[in-house]
């Protein structure tokens, strides 16, 4: 819960009477200094029968304003200088990270990261807040907007998100590198990896192998047009990517998780000589494995109704799946479960699969 109460003595004293007189107890308490007064944000454990409305009751008659509530989850337990310190470890070890340690520091928001450029007039280096949305200068020289319709941000959590996207700038690219070493069932060896934008020119070159089909189907638009939505697609900034690559290292697969706003999507690309070998399915699982670990609900692919190596894909993941369909252009949203208390692990495979989720 998060109310603003008058910054003076005695304001703290009477909320905590207030939540004391319906026997609601305080697990944890923030406070954020304002210029006119203090947002004041409670971790609460409140008995089954009362209802956010009868505590937001009380807490005005005891002078809070502007009160806000959801019901918490078993991450908001964690104190918060060590969830930031975790979120800073998570961004120190790779930079995919950062758009996803921002929306777990503030809580259910929209992050979009915007090229230099393409953002009019730009941030300045020590960020933009304004009210419910705040922009911050992107490590590369472009902006990271960020925005939440239902609580303005306060000047604390815009401090605490300006230093990690600080943290990431000084540290500059880095892409955690742990290959996986596959045995397609006809005995070859594949690996799998990150990929990053040094992989642009690999990326590229598979593309001039792969059929116009093949290109279609995964782009939805000109195939001459294939080439320029690599650098999106590769940018740590927005997801992450899996490449398959042979043991020559020439790269034979694509598979992207995109922080598409508060949103994930999937999408795979398999070259034409290397389809139907299991290697869509395998970057799938773990792509999936992924978002979960990420605390993701949800991934979705978007693709062409006649692609069923996709459609068979994302059956093979065996999780609850939602189907939309509209003018040849199939929309799969897969829900995924929570992610486990220990580290992740990741699952093999034998799906297969031809590639061909959409750009972005």
């Amino acid at each position: 819960m998060r109310t603003t109460v008058r910054d003076e003595p005695g304001s703290l004293a009477a909320l905590c009477t207030a939540l004391a007189g319906l026997r609601v107890d305080i697990l944890s308490l923030q406070t954020h200094p304002l210029a006119d007064g203090t947002v004041d944000e409670f971790l609460l454990r409140a008995p089954g029968g009362l209802d956010a409305a009868g505590i937001s009751r009380a807490v005005a008659a005891a002078g809070g304003t502007g009160t806000w509530s959801e019901r918490a989850d078993a991450h908001d337990l964690v104190d918060a200088p060590t969830r930031v310190l975790a979120l800073a470890t998570r961004t120190a070890l790779d930079s995919a990270e950062l758009p996803l340690a921002l929306r777990q520091l503030l809580g259910r928001c929209t992050i979009r990261s915007l090229p230099a450029g393409a953002a009019r007039g730009g941030a300045p280096v020590e960020g933009v807040l304004e009210d419910t949305v705040m922009r911050l200068r992107a490590p590369e020289g472009g902006v990271i907007t960020v925005e939440r319709p239902y609580l303005p941000f306060t000047p604390t959590e815009f401090a605490r998100a300006r230093a990690l996207v600080e943290l990431d700038a000084r540290l500059g690219p880095r892409v955690p590198h742990g290959p996986d070493v596959l045995t397609l069932p006809e005995g070859n060896d594949i690996t799998v990896r990150r990929a990053d934008p040094g992989d642009h020119r690999a990326a590229k070159e598979m593309h001039t192998r792969c059929s116009a089909r093949t290109l279609r189907m995964r782009y939805h638009g000109p195939v001459g047009d294939a080439d320029r939505y690599l650098g999106h697609l590769l940018s740590p900034r927005h997801g992450r990517t899996l490449a398959a690559q042979t043991a020559s290292g020439r790269v034979v697969g694509l598979g992207h998780l995109l922080w598409d706003g508060d949103e994930t999507e999937v999408a795979l690309l398999v070259e034409d000589a290397w389809q139907q070998r299991g290697i869509g399915g395998e970057l799938l699982v773990r792509l999936v494995a992924m978002a979960v670990e990420a605390g993701c609900e949800s991934v979705y692919a978007v693709t062409q109704s006649s692609n069923t190596g996709m459609v068979a894909a994302m059956r093979g993941l065996g999780l609850p799946l939602d189907y939309q369909i509209e003018e040849g252009t199939l929309v799969i949203t897969a829900r995924l479960p929570a992610p486990p208390s220990g580290p992740a692990t990741e699952q093999l495979s034998g799906t297969s699969e031809r590639g061909g989720a959409p750009a972005p």
